[in-house]
């Protein structure tokens, strides 16, 4: 499916919406397609800042009229797979944020990061289900499940949502309740971009007291004793405790702490909601397991959810691969020191295990479409994506799923899928009877595929080639109302 959209046509756009509209020729294009992800370069047609839904909701359909696929960003953290063509709209400036302290709920656009939500649900001693970083996006998150640092006592991000504002392929605006539009509920509680654009959603907080957490960082020579102690330790966890394990290549610059730089370590990451002595009691086997250089655990309030994971605050160049684990047994261990031991030479820069169970088993609020409620593990790689590394992960990321296969359940998260290699691999999230019912609210909602990008079902894949004619030449003076 080809489209054709004259100068004429942006500039009807630009006079119809409230704001901004880049061509590659204005200085405001790059930054507005940029992803968090550095590997990533996104290379759309036209970008489209939208203010409100009402402004997404007229995007969308100048791009129908128009057959042009629509793609969209919020902060780029999920950026995997560059956009080629189409119209990219950007929801980065939707920064409606209010809080209901006394039914305990949060509304947000579609742009608000965790890190705004964090922080004013705090002044009312509350706290929302963010994942191991504050910085991405609410809504994107959540679409993808939304894996909560306190995971195993709440479940997932997705269980909590009251309401989803959607904007689908024909412009309409569609409010989304499990009384509402309930199929596409179910469908958007997991299932992605398949089905349109959030503009705002709404869901429930938690109380964010008595948090203790942190992380506990040994020498990688301990991995084989730390890996076989934590295998047995997570068996035992209850669900207010939540646990993972990194082995971590570090690079030898100045945003890695000085103790750890240059330096292969092991960085088991713990969050338990509770009494603290109870948490540091639980955490003590750990604490035996080896040796450990730092051990940075200890009493967090609920602004803190940053220092557990001390995940990258600035955007990287990185390839990613994820998969599910159904068990962390000798094989599984054998084959992940084989990869990430002692001793062995590793393009990958972080090879991650996060315990799943407890109340990420099962749906808080009757179906949803997350992937990953009958696995044990996640197992999560990423490397820089800088030659000759490059090169070398792919390699790497193919090697390690198939040493582990026997362990894995077959599926992935799709938060933490990473870079998806084929059609078939970019709804690997999803199994059979999903994945027909994401089809078939495709086929009514999206029937010419017009979000197309990303992690999506199959509908045959559409021509994304875009001729804008004359646009390429218009530069500067195209953005009207920039």
């Amino acid at each position: 499916m080809q489209s054709h959209a004259s100068f004429s046509d942006v500039s009807e756009l630009q006079l119809s919406v409230r704001g901004p509209v880049f061509t590659p020729a204005d200085p405001g294009f790059a930054p507005e397609v940029a992803a968090f992800n550095l590997s990533t370069q996104h290379q759309p047609d036209l970008a489209f800042g939208a203010l409100d839904a009402e402004d997404v909701s007229t995007a969308i359909r100048w791009a129908a009229e128009r057959g042009m696929p629509v793609s969209v960003q919020s902060t780029g953290h999920g950026a995997t797979n560059a956009i080629e063509g189409g119209l990219l709209i950007s929801t980065r400036r939707m920064l409606e944020l209010s809080i209901d302290p006394v039914e305990k709920t949060a509304r947000v656009g579609a742009g608000v990061r965790w890190r705004a939500v964090v922080d004013l649900a705090a002044t009312f001693g509350l706290m929302g289900l963010c994942g191991s970083t504050t910085d991405v996006g609410v809504v994107g998150y959540t679409l993808g499940g939304g894996l909560p640092i306190l995971g195993r006592k709440y479940g997932f991000a997705s269980d909590h949502v009251i309401a989803f504002e959607l904007v689908t392929a024909d412009g309409t605006q569609r409010r989304v309740t499990k009384d509402e539009n309930s199929e596409l509920f179910y469908l958007l509680r997991g299932g992605k971009g398949n089905l349109g654009i959030v503009t705002a959603m709404e869901f429930h907080l938690f109380p964010g007291s008595e948090l203790f957490a942190g992380g506990l960082y040994y020498d990688g020579e301990h991995a084989p004793a730390v890996l076989q102690q934590f295998s047995e330790w997570v068996t035992s966890l209850p669900k207010e405790a939540s646990a993972s394990l990194a082995f971590l290549r570090l690079p030898d610059m100045d945003i890695v702490p000085e103790p750890l730089r240059g330096r292969f370590v092991v960085h088991l990451r713990y969050a338990y909601q509770g009494d603290a002595a109870v948490a540091s009691q639980l955490l003590e086997p750990m604490r035996q397991s080896a040796p450990f250089m730092m051990d940075g655990t200890g009493p967090l309030d609920a602004t803190q959810f940053d220092m557990i994971h001390q995940d990258p605050d600035q955007p990287v160049p990185v390839r990613e691969r994820g998969f599910l684990l159904d068990r962390l047994d000798d094989g599984a261990r054998e084959a992940i020191l084989r990869h990430f031991g002692p001793g062995v030479e590793s393009p990958v820069l972080m090879a991650e295990l996060r315990l799943l169970g407890g109340a990420l088993a099962k749906s808080a609020e009757g179906e949803d479409t997350v992937g990953a409620r009958d696995a044990a593990f996640s197992f999560f790689m990423a490397g820089m994506a800088v030659p000759p590394l490059a090169e070398l992960l792919p390699v790497v990321f193919d090697a390690v799923r198939e040493d582990l296969r026997e362990a894995s359940n077959g599926g992935t998260f799709v938060n933490l899928h990473g870079h998806f290699v084929d059609a078939e691999d970019r709804e690997r999230a999803w199994g059979p009877t999903v994945r027909e019912r994401l089809r078939k609210a495709k086929a009514e909602l999206d029937p010419k595929n017009m979000f197309s990008f990303g992690h999506v079902v199959g509908l045959p894949v559409i021509d994304q080639t875009v001729l804008l004619e004359d646009v390429a030449t218009a530069g500067g003076d195209a953005v009207l109302n920039s």
